[in-house]
């Protein structure tokens, strides 16, 4: 059922336009003025608006503006008085879709709103299978050449149409994200928005104030109210990233707003009610957490209903050389250039290591490399990958924080090893002359 607003000052007016609406299957609400108009678009899905040209001191033209200002989508047809035909046009400038001259023919009503209810459903069906492609096309982009992931890829066709929660395992790295996007993407709630937040990088109260909002007033430095992201994920799909190092207590609001599609805000007193769908994601094993007493089993049982884990890159070397090639071509892209390629040693290179920061590192080495070294064709000694140690994941994080300078001189340093500290050798092999080198080793220090 369609829901529809009739926006008229008269009484008469609004009552026997809903009646004539509830006759025939539709929801009808009723405003006199565009503030109560407003207010509906707060809690109500409108679907159509029928306002009549004039409301009093307003007009119906101010309310359809106002909607174009806000950015609320929906479709309208204008009441007029016969002599207002001109206003009645720009009111269609402004989006209207058709207008009616008084007094009201109950029949021409009618088939007025059938026809711009069916053009609203055939858009929407045209954007919802629009999406549909869009999401296919997103998941034949996702580089799958391992039986691994394309065993990821066959559960996550499965499932597009369950709008249950997903949980998503994995090492860092391993693109936990792309599958979330690739899951909403091919999802009904396509058209609707994909809201990520990683749980682990905010404190807790400031984690709190994100997913589920806040009042205004309701700690130091709150001076407005502002909707928290399960609010703005409303329709659509809240990605909650490193799930596993959420608080106990906002486990518990996390549970609810799983279990009853509700939030509170921060401060707040008032129960929002949102639809969502939360896919989750963890490098953790929350089962385990559970059985320690620091994870919510409850929880984990609402999250885990359709679990996909991601193997690690090393556990899926057929991955290797096609994700670094898509790495290149994205290059190619952003650089204006199709020149950019790997020798066969520098191939086997990529395809011998280990990569503990899985795709997220081969992606950060195929960068660096390229932006220390010209190419056009990368050999085997440049590409850059530090040799982890024990602490290789976090090795791996603190990598990318380093500049193009500190990068450049830890290569050096790592060629120079290599050849036995011979100077003639080691610039021979970074592709500078030996007095180059030299200013760098004085710079390097």
């Amino acid at each position: 059922m369609s829901n529809v607003l009739i926006v008229d000052d008269e009484f008469s007016i609004r009552k026997t336009v809903s009646l004539l609406l509830k006759g025939e299957g539709f929801v009808p609400f009723e405003a006199a003025g565009i503030d109560e108009a407003l207010g509906y678009f707060e809690t109500q899905s409108i679907d159509l608006v029928i306002t009549d040209l004039r409301l009093g001191m307003e007009s119906g033209i101010d309310l359809l503006a106002k909607l174009q200002d806000r950015g609320l989508a929906t479709e309208s047809i204008v009441m007029t008085a016969f002599g207002t035909i001109e206003s009645a046009v720009e009111a269609m400038r402004l989006g209207a879709y058709d207008y009616l001259t008084k007094p009201i023919n109950p029949d021409e009503l009618m088939l007025r709103v059938r026809k711009v209810l069916e053009r609203r459903a055939l858009r929407e069906e045209v954007k919802r299978l629009r999406m549909v492609l869009d999401g296919r096309e997103q998941m034949r982009s996702i580089v799958a050449a391992s039986a691994a992931m394309q065993q990821v890829l066959d559960v996550v066709a499965r499932i597009q149409d369950r709008d249950i929660p997903v949980l998503i395992t994995g090492e860092t790295g391993t693109g936990k994200e792309v599958i979330a996007q690739a899951l909403h993407s091919s999802s009904a709630r396509a058209d609707k928005p994909f809201v990520p937040i990683n749980c682990c990088t905010l404190p807790e109260d400031l984690l709190d104030s994100e997913l589920f909002g806040h009042v205004q007033g309701a700690f130091t430095g709150a001076g407005g109210s502002r909707e928290g992201l399960f609010q703005q994920a409303d329709g659509g799909t809240l990605f909650l990233d490193e799930v596993g190092d959420v608080s106990p207590r906002l486990q518990a609001k996390l549970l609810r707003a799983l279990q009853e599609g509700e939030v509170r805000p921060v401060g707040g007193n008032n129960i929002v009610n949102v639809d969502v769908r939360v896919v989750a994601a963890t490098n953790r094993d929350l089962e385990e957490m559970a059985d320690r007493g620091e994870f919510r089993s409850d929880l984990l049982f609402r999250l885990n209903v359709l679990p996909i884990h991601l193997p690690p890159l090393r556990e899926r070397r057929d991955d290797i050389l096609p994700l670094a090639w898509h790495f290149i071509h994205q290059l190619h892209e952003r650089l204006g250039r199709d020149d950019l390629g790997l020798s066969t040693a520098a191939q086997e290179k990529l395809q011998q290591y280990d990569w503990p920061g899985n795709v997220r590192q081969l992606e950060n080495v195929i960068e660096r490399s390229f932006a220390l070294f010209p190419g056009p064709v990368l050999d085997a000694h440049q590409i850059i990958i530090s040799t982890p140690g024990k602490g290789a994941a976090s090795e791996v994080r603190d990598e990318t924080t380093l500049t193009i300078a500190e990068l450049e001189a830890r290569h050096i340093r790592a060629v120079l090893e290599a050849n036995n500290h011979n100077q003639v050798a080691a610039a021979r092999v970074l592709g500078i002359s030996r007095s180059t080198l030299r200013r760098k080793m004085s710079q390097m220090g």
